[in-house]
């Protein structure tokens, strides 16, 4: 079933940590799939495995049994943004940007311009010779989206990006990530905690049971792209929420 051709595809993927008489069934077993072009957002209780999985994508672990897939024509097909942004103080903005094509051996003049590109995409072109400690922490993290897009990523892996930042700031980038998405049509996993950050983003909005993880619901949000954030304030939205809080409430608390 889905795409013929998926962008990603898990079969019976597990993970555990640790031996027994100790051993921890974090992760599955799961199936997943994500089209290319697709918007994916995982949620679940804490605990459930979500960031295991996207380890698992990304290439920083490996799967205990069953397997996941990318389909890609590169040889660093994904890229990876994480809640504590990832950026390394030491290093310019303009140089955190440009890492990922420093480590693909771009020449600098190309990898300077598409680093500036995605500065001023992004709203921090007078910001490229500063220090990430002079940032505000929602800077910070368009900066760790800036230098995941400027390699061009064929999947993009997002670990709760804006779970540390305020809630107006949230709502202003989770839209500025629509826009872009919206744009660009990477194929995107993104792992959230926050209802409303799925539902406004998400082509797909997968709910995974508590530990070990498996994916025990599937919606698509009936919103029709191109999408802005307005849809929060429709009554659909709210059902919607509503149905997928009574579904994590009964995994997040035991019987």
């Amino acid at each position: 079933m889905g795409d013929p051709h998926p962008k990603l595809h898990a079969t019976q993927l597990t993970r555990t940590f640790g031996r027994a008489p100790h051993q921890v069934d974090a992760l599955g077993p799961l199936e997943l799939s994500v089209a290319p072009g697709e918007f994916v957002c995982l949620v679940g209780p804490s605990g459930c495995g979500k960031s295991t999985l996207l380890r698992i994508a990304a290439g920083l672990l490996r799967p205990t049994t069953g397997t996941l897939e990318i389909r890609t024509r590169s040889l660093r097909p994904a890229a990876m943004i994480f809640q504590d942004y990832g950026i390394y103080d030491w290093k310019s903005v303009r140089a955190n940007v440009r890492f990922g094509l420093d480590i693909q051996r771009v020449p600098r003049r190309t990898a300077n311009a598409r680093a500036d590109e995605w500065l001023t995409r992004m709203g921090l072109a007078d910001f490229a010779h500063a220090y990430p400690a002079t940032l505000s922490g929602g800077m910070r993290q368009r900066v760790a989206i800036a230098r995941a897009l400027a390699v061009e990523p064929e999947l993009l892996l997002m670990d709760e990006p804006f779970a540390a930042l305020d809630a107006q700031l949230r709502t202003i980038l989770q839209d500025e990530l629509l826009d872009l998405t919206q744009t660009l049509h990477t194929t995107t996993l993104f792992i959230t905690h926050s209802l409303e950050e799925a539902l406004v983003l998400g082509d797909r909005v997968l709910v995974m049971s508590a530990r070990p993880g498996r994916i025990i619901a599937e919606h698509r949000p009936p919103f029709p792209r191109p999408r802005t954030g307005d849809i929060r304030d429709t009554p659909e939205f709210t059902a919607l929420k509503g149905e997928l809080w009574e579904l994590l409430r009964k995994e997040a608390v035991p019987a």
